[in-house]
C-alpha cells in the first residue's frame, strides 16, 4: 500500500515509522515535510532530530517535500493519506485534499479554537464543512510517539463512518506492535481524544500539589465522567468512552511522564507561568489550546464539566492551583451518577 504522511512532528513521524516497519506488508511509507531544510536534514541524518532524535528512520522511508499548493497533486496516487498536523493546521490541509478519492484520516487530538461567537469544531466536523465528499476518519487511542517509533506494544482505535476508511487503516497500521481497533463512532473516539488533554493539565496539577493518589484516581474518574457527559450530549455512544479512545487515553495522558499535557500542570503547580510552561515544551499541548472550546461547547449543550471549568478559570490566570482544588472541593454533595 503506498501510505502518505503529511506532517513530520512526534506523532506522524513514529507512525510513518511503524509504518515502514512492517515489511511483511510491503508499504511504501512518504513523510512529508512542510520545511525543505527540515527535509534535507531528515534525508542526510536519519533521523527526525527535533521531534525524535534517539529513534533512527529507516531506509525505506521516504522524506518529501512539497509546498501546500502543491499537496493534493503530490498525493494523487497514494492509496491513504494521514493528516499528522496539530488541530489548528487541519482545515487548511483538508481544504486542499478536499477532491481526493482515496481514504484521509487525521491524528490531532483537539477542537478548533472558537472564532467570534462561531464554536470550536472537532475535525469530523471540520471536514463535514470544508471537504464533505471525502472519504475521512480518524486514527486515535492512547499513544505515546516515542514508545510506537520504538516499536512498543500499543493499541489503536480507527474511526470512520466509511467501512472502506477503517479497513483501510487497520491494514496500513495494525503489525505486530501496534493492533488497530475499528469504530463507527467517530464523535466519542473524537471527544475522548480531545477532552482527556485538558483533564490531564488537572491531573498533573494534582500531582505537581502532592495531593496525593485518592485525589488522582478520584480526579481521573470524575473526569471521565465528564467526557462521557460531553460526548453523549454530541451524539456519541457511552461505551465508546469505557474504551481505549476514552478510559485508555486518559489514563495515559493523565499518568504518563511523556504527556505534554500533564506536563503543563505538574509545571504550573510549581509557579511558572503558563507561557513559561507551553514555551518549555518544544511541542505543541493540545489541552492548552481546545480547552475553552471545550467548555463552550459544554455550555451551550448545557453539559456541567467542574474539572474542565477549573482548568479553563487556571488557563486564563483568574485563579491560583490552589483556588482550584479548594472550588473543586467544595462543591455540593449529590448521587455519583
Amino acid at each position: 500500500m503506498k501510505i502518505a504522511v503529511v506532517g513530520a512532528g512526534a506523532w506522524g513521524t513514529a507512525l510513518a515509522i511503524s509504518a515502514s516497519r512492517a515489511l511483511a506488508c510491503g508499504h511504501e511509507v512518504s513523510l512529508w515535510v512542510r520545511d525543505a531544510q527540515q527535509a534535507d536534514a531528515m534525508r542526510a541524518q536519519h533521523v527526525n532530530a527535533r521531534y525524535l532524535p534517539d529513534v533512527g528512520l529507516p531506509q525505506t522511508l521516504r522524506i518529501r517535500h512539497a509546498a501546500p499548493t502543491d499537496l493534493s497533486a503530490a498525493l494523487a496516487d497514494q492509496q491513504l493519506v494521514i493528516v499528522a498536523t496539530p488541530m489548528a493546521g487541519l482545515r487548511g490541509v483538508l481544504q486542499q485534499l478536499h477532491a481526493l478519492s482515496q481514504p484521509v484520516a487525521w491524528l490531532c487530538k483537539g477542537f478548533e479554537a472558537p472564532v467570534g461567537s462561531a464554536p470550536g469544531l472537532l475535525g469530523h466536523e471540520v471536514a463535514a464543512l470544508v471537504a464533505p465528499g471525502l472519504l475521512s476518519g480518524v486514527l486515535s487511542g492512547p499513544s505515546f510517539a516515542l514508545e510506537v517509533a520504538r516499536g512498543q506494544p500499543t493499541a489503536l482505535v480507527a474511526a470512520s463512518l466509511h467501512g472502506v476508511v477503517r479497513d483501510t487503516l487497520v491494514e496500513a497500521f495494525h503489525c505486530a506492535s501496534l493492533r488497530v481497533y475499528a469504530s463507527d463512532d467517530v464523535v466519542g473516539v473524537e471527544v475522548g481524544g480531545a477532552v482527556k488533554n485538558v483533564l490531564a493539565i488537572a491531573t498533573g496539577l494534582c500531582d505537581g500539589m502532592q495531593l496525593g493518589l485518592n485525589a488522582r484516581a478520584a480526579l481521573i474518574t470524575r473526569g471521565l465522567a465528564e467526557i462521557t457527559r460531553l460526548g453523549c450530549a454530541l451524539g456519541a455512544r457511552t461505551e465508546t468512552f469505557m474504551g481505549l479512545s476514552g478510559l485508555g487515553d486518559l489514563v495515559l495522558t493523565a499518568t504518563g511522564d511523556l504527556s505534554r499535557n500533564r506536563r503543563v500542570g505538574l509545571l504550573l503547580a510549581q509557579g511558572q507561568s503558563l507561557s513559561q510552561a507551553v514555551a518549555s515544551l518544544g511541542h505543541v499541548a493540545e489541552g492548552v489550546y481546545c480547552a475553552r472550546a471545550v467548555l463552550q461547547r459544554a455550555k451551550d449543550l448545557g453539559v456541567d464539566m467542574p474539572i474542565a471549568q477549573g482548568v479553563v478559570a487556571l488557563l486564563d490566570g483568574q485563579i491560583r492551583p490552589e483556588q482550584a482544588v479548594s472550588l473543586l472541593m467544595q462543591r455540593d454533595a449529590r448521587a455519583e451518577s
